[in-house]
């Protein structure tokens, strides 16, 4: 349970962009997602774009959130807290910070990127210690990979059965892979209705925390907001479903099916 909302931070983490080169979103974008663990439905998490700067350029600042609810909070208590800095114009990530309390486990991490100097510096404030990495091309953070990849990668260029891939430095674990294959086109019922979505599937490592390396399925909206709608999620115990709850501030109009 601990890495309850780093499932749909990392999940939700992927999207394709809009077409002609134009940025899928914009400050003032605000998304709420509802998670159910077996029949509990038990918590909520958000993302909230605004602008700011750091060190005189202008960037992104997303915050990311999420809790648990009602009875869950009582027996699991979850406060996780993310933040990214990334560039307007290349998506770039300058800072990233995990602020996290779920039943205890607890992390406070803060990485500052330098591109001039091709690295990255970890301060784990819990453990006091530094860890330096040599920066690779294209790398992102968990939270800024969500918005780079909206606003890069054109629908025109997935092939189902292949994988669009992403190199993100999150933890202490360093820089990996991370690896999200297309599966098709499909509509699925929503509480706004039918929406018409891209099918993925994030690829990740079996054992402790999934039961196989592909246990995730996410489906992100097919419209030029490319948001996640839907992530299902089958654990080595249980599973869970987060499903978009709330939205304000989308750039270009949410689209619904008609029937």
């Amino acid at each position: 349970m601990r890495v309850f909302f780093t499932i749909l931070f990392l999940t939700i983490s992927f999207g394709i962009n809009a077409q002609n080169g134009d940025s899928v979103f914009e400050p003032g974008e605000w998304l709420k997602f509802r998670m159910h663990y077996g029949w509990l439905n038990a918590s909520y998490a958000t993302l909230q774009v605004s602008s700011s700067n750091i060190n005189g350029k202008p960037v992104y600042h997303v915050i990311g959130k999420g809790k648990t609810t009602g009875f869950a909070s009582i027996f699991f208590k979850v406060d996780d807290r993310y933040e990214s800095y990334f560039d307007k114009e290349n998506g770039q990530p300058y800072r990233f910070i995990r602020k996290i309390d779920e039943g205890g486990y607890k992390k406070d991490v803060e990485i500052n990127f330098d591109h001039n100097k091709d690295k990255a510096v970890l301060n784990d404030k819990k453990n006091k210690k530094k860890i330096n990495f040599a920066l690779q091309d294209s790398i992102q953070d968990l939270i800024s990979a969500f918005y780079y990849l909206r606003n890069n990668y054109e629908p025109k260029d997935l092939v189902k059965g292949e994988a669009i891939k992403l190199k993100l430095l999150y933890d202490d674990d360093g820089i990996f892979d991370f690896k999200l294959k297309y599966l098709g086109d499909e509509v699925i019922k929503t509480k706004y209705g039918k929406v018409e979505c891209y099918k993925f599937r994030p690829l990740v490592q079996s054992g402790r925390v999934f039961k196989e390396q592909e246990s995730l399925t996410l489906w992100v909206s097919k419209d030029q907001n490319r948001i996640p709608i839907r992530i299902k999620a089958d654990l080595a115990v249980g599973s869970i479903k987060a499903d978009l709850d709330g939205y304000k501030g989308l750039k270009h109009q949410f689209k619904i099916l008609m029937e």
